[in-house]
């Protein structure tokens, strides 16, 4: 059961509408998707997102990290993950986009082999979780009108993208809650926009909206102002940036800098350190909430399985592959009044990659790479 071939591939990912945080507008994204073949052909796959903003990766940084870890995982035995994860970590620093394909792949694969789902692998708790659904950056009553489709389809919690001028961004909150009522769960994100006193006085404000966390308000490194934060705001606070390993969870629970920890597999570079983020979480009484980039429905289902095999994950911000014009991926973690349910089957699950819509970039096999044309 080696592995014996990895095939990486490129895919566009257009949005159905331009999505605006506090750092900037996106029309789409190129994602990195890699197949992993064993000695008797069965497959696995994962996903890679790549997020300049925050991991400091783009689709051609993923191409080229995989040239250094392709090769360390071939002939590997996908039953040792954690011995593949250690490889990969160790191989070079960051690039967690591109350890999370490759691991997010072998667990996929050892499911497979198996017969049992990555939930069950990593655990398993429940089989289905609620998701918010994350409302970009628009005039309040865009958003408004936004909110109240996505409810009237049924969610019942709404993530509303804020950390501009704050005048503005009360308004974006005022506008939504009064549109929606009082039955429905509002919480924001900042993305890192406000200074610590414009923080401050945003929440204050918001406050009186019934906003039931305030994600990421203070840039990533601004750890004492987080705790500052967390002592005083009316709000509940959630690190997200500010967390992407299981070191960087200790030192927020150290410093008392959040409420909340917001786990990434992308952040992460893996389930395996996901798992480690939740322990360290769950040790200190902080709450888990599993979120995404902007990926596709593989990365979303790996993600759900995570997220019902974690009993520290309390809530979920999985809704990225909603918002395509079109996915790669058909099946997989559907949605259904809000809630994300696993699909049958094993490993990730009953899904379809739809390799007509993925570019092969590179193959690798043992003693021999070829790359496709770029």
């Amino acid at each position: 059961m080696p592995i014996r071939r990895v095939e990486v591939y490129t895919v566009e990912l257009p949005y159905r509408k331009p999505f605006t945080i506090s750092m900037g507008t996106s029309v789409s994204s190129t994602d990195v998707v890699v197949k992993l073949i064993d000695d008797e052909g069965r497959i696995g796959w994962g996903e890679a997102s790549p997020s300049r903003r925050v991991t400091g990766e783009s689709e051609d940084t993923i191409l080229a990290a995989m040239n250094a870890l392709v090769p360390l995982i071939i002939k590997e035995d996908p039953m040792n993950v954690e011995r593949i994860e250690e490889k990969l970590s160790k191989a070079i620093l960051g690039n967690t986009a591109a350890k999370l394909a490759l691991e997010m792949a072998a667990f996929d694969l050892k499911g497979k082999i198996l017969g049992v789902r990555v939930r069950d692998l990593l655990g398993g708790y429940t089989d289905r979780v609620e998701t918010d659904f994350t409302i970009g950056i628009m005039p309040p009553e865009e958003m408004a009108s936004d909110a109240v489709k996505h409810v009237e389809s049924g969610f019942r919690i709404l993530k509303l993208k804020v950390g501009t001028d704050v005048n503005e961004d009360i308004a974006r909150v005022k506008a939504v809650r009064d549109a929606v009522g009082g039955g429905v769960r509002i919480r924001i994100d900042a993305n890192q926009g406000w200074s610590l006193k414009q923080a401050k006085k945003a929440l204050s404000e918001m406050a009186r909206y019934d906003v039931e966390l305030a994600e990421q308000p203070l840039r990533w490194y601004d750890l004492e102002g987080m705790a500052e934060l967390t002592r005083t705001s009316p709000i509940p606070i959630m690190a997200d940036e500010s967390v992407h390993s299981a070191r960087d969870a200790l030192l927020v629970a150290e410093m008392g800098a959040a409420d909340y920890i917001n786990i990434k597999l992308t952040k992460a570079g893996g389930l395996l350190e996901a798992r480690r983020i939740a322990a360290v979480s769950e040790a200190a009484g902080i709450p888990n909430m599993i979120g995404c980039m902007m990926e596709g429905g593989l990365s979303i289902t790996a993600a759900v399985h995570f997220a019902t095999a974690t009993r520290n994950v309390v809530t979920t911000d999985l809704d990225s592959d909603i918002s395509l014009k079109e996915d790669f991926v058909e099946g997989g973690a559907r949605c259904e009044g809000g809630f994300r349910i696993l699909p049958e089957g094993p490993g990730l699950g009953e899904l379809r990659v739809r390799e007509g819509r993925l570019k092969l970039r590179a193959v690798y096999e043992e003693g021999r790479e070829s790359t496709t044309p770029l």
